[in-house]
Parts: structure tokens; C-alpha cells; sequence
């Protein structure tokens, strides 16, 4: 149970990491562990054969698959921008304005 215990308490560690996360690449550190984390769960819950046949517990690990694929779109879409953005403003004429009124280069998300 100790085991078990210290695999949840992981899990919320790195959840309040994640939302607490500032920036790209900070957020894609704690997203990464949150994942770490999520999978050591399910390696624990191989030894109970009870848990795997529950349909609470089938019905979160469908809920974690589709919550990562919403966020692994999400990633791509951010980076996306981030890439238009960063292209635009280091094209001409546009970097004749983009650079005195401030805009900068723009960090992607990356996981590690």
C-alpha cells in the first residue's frame, strides 16, 4: 500500500507542477513528469486484476487516453501558431515594425 500510496502522491505532485507551470518550457518539464507518473499508476494496477476489470476504472483510462490526445492536438496547434508567428515576424517588411514596437521571438512547446 506504501508503494501504491507514493505512486498517487507522485501523480498530484506533478499535476499541481504542471498547472502551476510558467512558460513552454517549463510546462513541457512538469508534463512530462504528470506522464511519467500517470504510466508508473498503471504498472501498479497490473498487479490487481479486480481494478483492471472495473468499468470505473476502464472508463479512466479511456478518459486519460482521450485527455492526452486532446492535449497532444492542442500542443501541435500552439506550436503551429508559435511557428507562423515567429516566421512572420523576422520576414520583410514586417520585421521593419515587429522589431522597435517589442515583438519577440516565441519559445515552442516541447516535451522532453
Amino acid at each position: 500500500m506504501a508503494h501504491e500510496g507514493g505512486t498517487l502522491w507522485a501523480i498530484a505532485k506533478a499535476r499541481a507542477d504542471a498547472i502551476s507551470a510558467k512558460g513552454p518550457a517549463q510546462a513541457g518539464q512538469a508534463e512530462t513528469a504528470l506522464s511519467g507518473a500517470l504510466r508508473g499508476l498503471m504498472v501498479n494496477v497490473e498487479r490487481y486484476p479486480d481494478l483492471k476489470a472495473s468499468q470505473n476504472f476502464l472508463a479512466l483510462q479511456e478518459e486519460l487516453s482521450s485527455t492526452e490526445n486532446k492535449i497532444s492536438f492542442a500542443r501541435q496547434a500552439y506550436n503551429d501558431s508559435v511557428t507562423r508567428y515567429n516566421s512572420r515576424i523576422q520576414a520583410i517588411p514586417a520585421n521593419l515594425v515587429t522589431g522597435p514596437a517589442g515583438f519577440t521571438k516565441r519559445e515552442l512547446f516541447e516535451l522532453t
